[in-house]
């Protein structure tokens, strides 16, 4: 109340330098353009036609001329001079309908609607108190005719007009977008919305970016209450569906744009890198203007509006293409029917005392309006419709000026209402029917209910908002200075999930040519192989893609997690599926199985050859010269050790996994104890021949068989609590290689698996020791050097098996574990069995005693 009462002191120090002519009624106000057709009953309309330029020159050349000496441009706003024919062609409509209003007439008084809360005040009170008239509670008029307001193209145009008409209980209908704030009954209780609400718009606008996957897009709005509470709602239904806000900016539609605002949203654009912009707001054709005035090419990106009128072609602009292939979102509405004849026989001839149709019909028909006379028109009056460039007459009829004509038609019904109920209460002679009392057509309009156009019931009770569906068309344009608006799909917010929105793709004409929609992310696409990793600080749409782990895949694009494969699975390369693993073991049908196998077989018929030989010449000194029982129980065991590799050999089963540790570790454990048998032979057979010695007694004895079954004794004892306790048994090892599933065996303990291997190893060791010491004893009967050689490898072998076997995995394991059999089997066969085979075989003369003394003598 304090500005308005601030206002009204200013107005009444401003009439004293008005020019008065006998009456207050007789002040002229230049600054305000109007038009007023008279009726029984007026209509007030508040269109905002025009607005104040902006000065665009640098701000260093703004202050070169007075205040007093700078001229105020316009910058006409075309998009309301349709809402205002919508309104006479509403009102022609109606007074032509006998059956509507019958004996009345209605009229109209146009003002244009600035966006200041001072002027929209202002006018107001001009049509509040007459035609040209300012003073507060003060009416020219004998009788009043005014009886409603149409206006309200933004919320705050709808407030600052409310807030002086609820004075007088004037009933305002706000054809602009619906705004919640306003439909509050207690706080504004004279305002009517006539638009749907919008709030599924948000939704709408997701869909179409999750349809597309555009998930970096910058917002664009008007700087406004109604605008704010659309981009929190919008920000919030983005965020739930993962789609980011490149950035935001707001535009304050007060003023036609200057060059700062142009750098700034221009740099906001090229810093964010998105290719997708949400345009919304009541900012009268911000955008094209911008465009106009600073043309640059660089921002040719997908735009999406919720008006044409925000990025439509402006006459005169030719290769104006930056808006080709936007997408416009807007609300359903229905046609006018004859509306676009009605336009097409606009012209100033029709209506001569309408200031408002020169600026319209320079814009829609691109006549100049210039007088070349006194009354004469650079072209005719009476322009042909065949030769008018109205671009949007089939889009007109869907925009806000259906609004405007279902907002005059909703004020008809009331008044219909209201006299019937009249002539129902009174007589004909009691009053004049077309005294109405504003604040009386209250109760009517809450009630009223009418069919548009469409067959749509048109409800203005605040308790009954409807909620708004969507067309969406795209707008493409030609090379010709035309443009059209194509219809691509369409969302309704009542129908089911999944049958709401519908987009027809193919239909659609993209911007720069593209046959394809643009593509509108802050990083890029993660491709199937790869996931989504957050980046810390960044938003969530704001990502580097990292390779799945080994394991996983995703055969997606932007995944967030990769998936894991079962374990009978393995990624492929691209880590793009999961092939199936292939059973593998060591097998004798592979190479390498069957060359161990080989090498086994071999050598098991070399020691059986050897054997042979050894029976064969049983008789011979060399044979009989290191107890010839512990060579061949030797040569037995050895057998054995060949053979037993090939348990390691084929796919496992719980008899062979059960056998191949226990068969190695019995079968080692007596060749190893029968060569220190040996070993400790030859020691008892050197000094047995010294005079007296007592070691005689052992010699030929059985106590070397007794050590070797005492030795072999303990080793099987520690096989049987290996089995008992813990016995190995099959597996199927899916992790240790990625591509195949390994068929092995478990040892089931390794601890009692290491202390076989251990038990084996000590006894080497004491037979390496007791070879090594006896190993410069007289040739003749000396075996020891060559027992030295064999332990030597025998250990080599198993030393180096154990770091071997430890880092692989596999049958490469299996295979580690059958090399070492086979080389330690054959250097204790080559060793200690191969030199004596040589004399035998191929030098039979030193096989004999009397060589053997000579040489010992020697």
């Amino acid at each position: 109340m304090f500005s308005l009462h601030f206002f009204f002191l200013f107005l009444q120090l401003s009439l004293s330098t008005g020019r008065e002519e006998g009456a207050l009624c007789h002040l002229e106000r230049t600054f305000n353009p109007g038009y007023y057709r008279d009726g029984d009953l007026v209509i007030g309309g508040f269109f905002p036609l025009f607005i104040h330029k902006f000065d665009s020159n640098p701000y260093w050349k703004r202050f070169e001329h007075h205040p007093r000496e700078i001229k105020r441009e316009f910058q006409w706003l075309f998009k309301y001079y349709y809402q205002v024919l919508a309104l006479i062609f509403a009102v022609e409509e109606i007074n032509k309908d006998p059956n509507l209003l019958p004996n009345i007439t209605l009229g109209f008084h146009i003002y244009n609607a600035y966006h200041s809360d001072e002027r929209t005040l202002e006018s107001s009170l001009l049509w509040l108190s007459g035609q040209r008239q300012t003073i507060p509670n003060y009416n020219c008029e004998r009788q009043s005719k005014s009886i409603v307001v149409i206006g309200g193209a933004t919320s705050e145009l709808t407030v600052s007009m409310g807030n002086l008409l609820e004075l007088y209980k004037f009933p305002q209908i706000s054809y602009g977008h619906f705004d919640p704030l306003i439909s509050d009954p207690l706080q504004f209780p004279s305002i009517y919305q006539m638009t749907p609400r919008d709030t599924s718009l948000p939704l709408a606008l997701v869909k179409l970016m999750l349809h597309f996957k555009w998930t970096w897009v910058g917002l664009i709005a008007s700087d406004d209450t109604r605008d704010e509470k659309f981009l929190r709602d919008l920000q919030e239904e983005m965020v739930r569906n993962d789609i980011c806000v490149a950035f935001v900016q707001k535009i304050w539609i007060g003023q036609s744009w200057s060059y700062e605002m142009f750098v700034v949203l221009l740099n906001n654009i090229l810093a964010s890198k998105t290719n997708v912009i949400v345009a919304y707001g009541d900012a009268n054709s911000f955008l094209s203007q911008m465009f106009v005035k600073f043309p640059h090419r660089v921002l040719r990106r997908m735009w999406i509006t919720n008006s044409h009128w925000y990025i439509a072609r402006k006459t005169g602009f030719k290769k104006f293409f930056i808006f080709h292939g936007a997408l416009i979102v807007s609300q359903q509405t229905s046609k006018i029917p004859g509306f676009k004849d009605f336009l097409k026989t606009v012209n100033p001839a029709k209506y001569p005392e309408s200031g408002f149709l020169k600026t319209f019909w320079k814009s829609a028909v691109g006549c100049p309006f210039e007088f070349e006379g006194k009354d004469g028109w650079s072209c005719s009056p009476n322009h042909s419709k065949d030769t008018m460039r109205l671009k949007y007459l089939d889009i007109i009829m869907s925009d806000q000026s259906s609004i405007v004509y279902n907002a005059v038609h909703a004020v008809a019904w009331a008044l219909k209402e209201m006299f019937l109920l009249r002539s129902e209460m009174e007589s004909n002679e009691d009053g004049d029917k077309s005294i109405v009392h504003p604040w009386k057509l209250h109760s009517f309009l809450k009630n009223i209910q009418f069919p548009d156009s469409a067959g749509n019931q048109v409800v203005l009770d605040k308790k009954m908002d409807s909620v708004a569906s969507y067309e969406i068309f795209n707008y493409v344009t030609f090379d010709n200075d035309t443009d059209i608006l194509v219809k691509v799909g369409e969302f309704k917010s009542q129908a089911p999930f999944g049958q709401d929105f519908t987009i027809q793709e193919k239909t659609i004409v993209w911007p720069k040519l593209k046959q394809q929609p643009p593509y509108s992310r802050c990083t890029t696409s993660c491709g199937p192989g790869f996931h989504m990793k957050a980046r810390e600080g960044k938003p969530i749409c704001c990502f580097d893609c990292v390779p799945c782990p080994e394991g996983y895949i995703s055969n997606n694009t932007d995944t967030d997690q990769c998936k894991k494969c079962f374990e009978d699975q393995y990624p492929n390369k691209e880590r793009t599926q999961c092939l199936p693993k292939m059973e593998t073991f060591l097998a004798y049908e592979e190479p390498l199985g069957m060359t161990l196998a080989s090498i086994a077989i071999c050598f098991f018929l070399l020691t059986a050859l050897v054997l042979w030989v050894f029976i064969k010449h049983q008789n011979t000194p060399i044979v009989k010269a290191n107890n010839r029982d512990l060579s061949y129980l030797l040569l037995v065991s050895l057998i054995f050790c060949f053979l037993c590799s090939l348990l390691f050999i084929g796919q496992p089963t719980k008899t062979n996994c059960l056998l191949r540790q226990t068969t190695f570790g019995v079968m080692f454990t007596v060749a190893i104890s029968s060569t220190l048998t040996k070993t400790i032979t030859v020691v008892l057979a050197f000094r047995a021949t010294r005079p007296g010695s007592r070691n005689r007694k052992w010699v030929g004895s059985r106590a070397p068989i007794y050590v070797i079954l005492f030795c072999t004794l303990i080793q099987g004892i520690l096989c049987g609590i290996w089995l008992l306790l813990s016995p190995p048994f099959p597996e199927a090892d899916a992790h240790s290689d990625r591509e195949h599933i390994i068929l092995q065996c478990n040892e089931g303990s390794l601890i009692a698996f290491y202390f076989v291997l251990g038990y084996m190893g000590l006894l080497a060791l004491g037979s390496f020791i007791v070879a090594f010491l006896a190993r410069n004893l007289p040739d003749t009967f000396n075996e020891a050097r060559f027992i030295t050689f064999s332990m030597l490898l025998f250990c080599s072998v198993w030393i180096s098996f154990l770091p071997t076997y430890q880092s692989t995995k596999g049958k490469m394991m299996v295979a580690v574990e059958v090399f070492c059999i086979l080389s330690s089997s054959t250097g204790l066969l080559g060793c200690i069995f191969i030199p004596k085979c040589y004399v035998i075989l191929l030098k039979p003369q030193r096989n004999i005693k009397k060589t053997l003394k000579k040489n010992s003598n020697s």
